[in-house]
């Protein structure tokens, strides 16, 4: 009995059949009627699913890791290199690779606590003007390369103190998050030969320019496999909150940020008065002579040089105290 009612009746394979009840609306069905319409192309295999992953939270993590390794890359090279990040992209593997050109240093990488396997793209310029701060020069640049050439033992070893300070940064950019350690897996120099994912599978690019001083501009990638982060995108989502949804509390963003300020130090000096000198009454004094101090009426404290407050001197404990009394008026 259940298997019959899991067919169709040939009553009803002929109703499917029919042109019957369609001729009022055949023109929904007429090819021609929808040339005027706004047609956008759609294509299952290379949709976006980013959906559920806070690439906004992939952005924090990418600027955290640009100022790291400008700080790691500082200490290495003896040269503070300007790094520009890009906002984070979503591509399919072979639209990011089909703008690729050997020769390249494309490394793969293995993220502990992230399953699959990352890549890192580092361009040439980027190892040779690394490589004229040891050693100095003005390097070729990559126009000057075959496209076969590999990489020397000595250009090798750069890329490879490179890569460490990279993998620092990462760590440090993901420790807010989760822990993550970095197993460098392989290099190549055809970005042909590395394949992280299928070709059409998503990934998520984070592309920074480097420029080091007096050299060529060269890129960093950072490749995660959209598989890679989707498993993690709750904890993406709760670590940055859209600033137009009203149920983000401003005010836990205000106290946090009022804590850390509070914390930093400043070096003040309190002003009891003034005297009115020349240059050259200054440089005719002798020892023991008295000047006439002009006291203020307040006392005026300053932080960097800057007037800030009026106050009143006296004592505390037995030491000299100052006690606030009004802000000073800042002049435009």
């Amino acid at each position: 009995m259940a298997e019959d009612s899991s067919r169709l009746s040939e009553e009803e394979l002929n109703a499917l059949t029919s042109d019957e009840g369609f001729e009022e609306d055949s023109a929904l069905l007429d090819p021609d009627s929808a040339l005027g319409s706004s047609v956008k192309p759609h294509n299952l295999v290379t949709e976006d699913t980013t959906i559920g992953i806070n690439l906004a939270a992939v952005d924090m993590i990418t600027e955290r890791f640009t100022r790291h390794l400008r700080l790691g890359l500082l200490e290495v090279l003896r040269t503070s290199p300007r790094i520009t990040a890009d906002r984070v992209k979503t591509l399919s593997f072979s639209e990011y690779t089909r703008g690729l050109k050997a020769p390249l240093s494309v490394n793969t990488v293995r993220l502990s606590g992230l399953r699959g396997t990352s890549m890192v793209v580092i361009d040439p310029n980027v190892v040779f003007a690394s490589l004229d701060n040891f050693f100095g020069g003005f390097g070729r640049g990559i126009d000057g390369l075959p496209p076969g050439r590999m990489f020397t033992p000595t250009e090798t070893r750069i890329i490879n103190i490179m890569l460490e300070v990279i993998f620092a940064s990462i760590h440090e950019a993901w420790s807010p998050i989760m822990e993550i350690n970095c197993e460098h897996v392989g290099s190549e120099i055809n970005p042909a030969f590395v394949q992280i994912v299928d070709e059409n599978d998503l990934v998520i690019v984070c592309h920074l320019e480097v420029e080091l001083p007096g050299k060529e501009r060269g890129a960093i990638d950072v490749v995660y496999p959209f598989a890679t982060l989707k498993p993690i995108r709750d904890v993406l989502r709760g670590r940055v909150q859209d600033s137009e949804d009203p149920s983000v509390d401003h005010d836990v963003w205000a106290r946090e940020l009022a804590g850390a300020a509070s914390d930093a130090e400043l070096e003040h000096r309190v002003i009891l008065g003034e005297v009115d000198l020349t240059l050259g009454d200054f440089n005719n004094m002798q020892p023991g002579q008295v000047l006439g101090l002009k006291k203020f009426d307040l006392a005026r404290v300053l932080v960097d040089d800057i007037p800030l407050f009026d106050a009143e001197v006296g004592t505390a404990n037995g030491f000299a105290a100052a006690r606030l009394v009004q802000a000073v008026e800042m002049a435009e």
